[in-house]
């Protein structure tokens, strides 16, 4: 696993997100009230929604185009809904923000 560099805390609004595309598709860094960091694909598992433009609440996401509510912490739709989306590795050193990447497989 590689981390990359993606910016500094700083850069995303407490209760905001930052959206970075990556050759796997959008990833969406959002940072908590309390400073929390947690990074999951940009699409919302009902209907592909942008997640990066939904309500930040907690440790959770509500969707702006059909309000399902996502985990960030896991990725995973609140009941009553049903689904997933992938969560990823994201950690802090010093303020810097670094997004954990899977290696390229040969097949890629």
């Amino acid at each position: 696993m590689n981390w990359i560099p993606v910016g500094n805390l700083e850069d995303i609004p407490q209760q905001g997100s930052r959206v970075i595309s990556t050759s796997k598709g959008e990833i969406a860094l959002f940072r908590t009230l309390e400073d929390e960091i947690f990074a999951i694909d940009n699409r919302c598992p009902h209907k592909g929604g942008p997640l990066s433009q939904g309500i930040v609440h907690g440790k959770r996401v509500t969707c702006p185009l059909h309000n399902w509510v996502i985990s960030l912490a896991s990725g995973e739709a609140l009941a009553p809904d049903t689904g997933c989306t992938h969560r990823h590795e994201v950690r802090q050193n010093h303020g810097v923000l670094f997004l954990a990447v899977d290696a390229p497989s040969s097949k890629e």
